[in-house]
């Protein structure tokens, strides 16, 4: 003994139809399927017969009448559910702010609190260890990191005036020795200036 499938298959007419006759002029046959009347009433339908609900279909055009403008508006628009959106990450246009947040129990307080501090000390560990890329130049010019630009150009000018060519008669090591002193004084001024 088989059973009878009690699923609705596609093509079988609609079970809620209304009891009338296709809208199709001229059509005497039951009209089982609907189809919508346009596409500003997507609710609001034409019952056909099955013959005619197909030609219907195969002539459907949902953006038929629209420019190629409106029609990139609408695939925009279907592409978030006619929702509005946001970037990710912000909120209706604003930015996500904690201090917003109602917390009648304070549960975030304390990690506000904990993350601005560890924040704070990666803050000031960074500034405590000299970048990798001035190590050489502070040694060039014997100076502890961090160092301030008014303490870089007072060990500059001492340096300049103890090896520069013209104090040193034309000695070769004194002459590298100065290249090197004002090389190490820029870039470090570079850095010191940028931050």
């Amino acid at each position: 003994m088989q059973r009878k499938s009690t699923k609705h298959r596609a093509f079988d007419p609609d079970p809620d139809a209304p009891e009338r006759y296709c809208d199709m002029p001229g059509c005497t046959e039951h009209a089982g399927y609907r189809a919508p009347k346009d596409r500003t009433q997507l609710r609001q339908y034409f019952w056909f017969c099955l013959e005619h609900v197909r030609q219907y279909n195969a002539r459907w055009d949902f953006y038929k009448g629209m420019t190629p403008g409106q029609i990139e508006s609408q695939l925009r628009a279907d592409i978030s559910w006619q929702r509005p959106s946001w970037k990710l990450g912000t909120r209706g246009g604003q930015h996500f702010d904690e201090e917003e947040v109602l917390d009648p129990l304070d549960i975030l307080s304390s990690t506000r609190a904990k993350r601005a501090q560890a924040a704070k000390q990666r803050h000031q560990q960074a500034r405590d260890v000299a970048p990798p890329a001035l190590r050489d130049h502070l040694r060039a010019l014997a100076l502890d990191w961090p160092v301030t630009v008014d303490a870089l150009k007072l060990r500059y000018k001492e340096l300049a005036r103890k090896h520069h060519p013209d104090a040193n008669a034309g000695d070769p090591a004194a002459e590298d020795r100065f290249k090197v002193v004002s090389v190490a004084y820029s870039a470090i001024r570079a850095h010191l200036v940028s931050l």
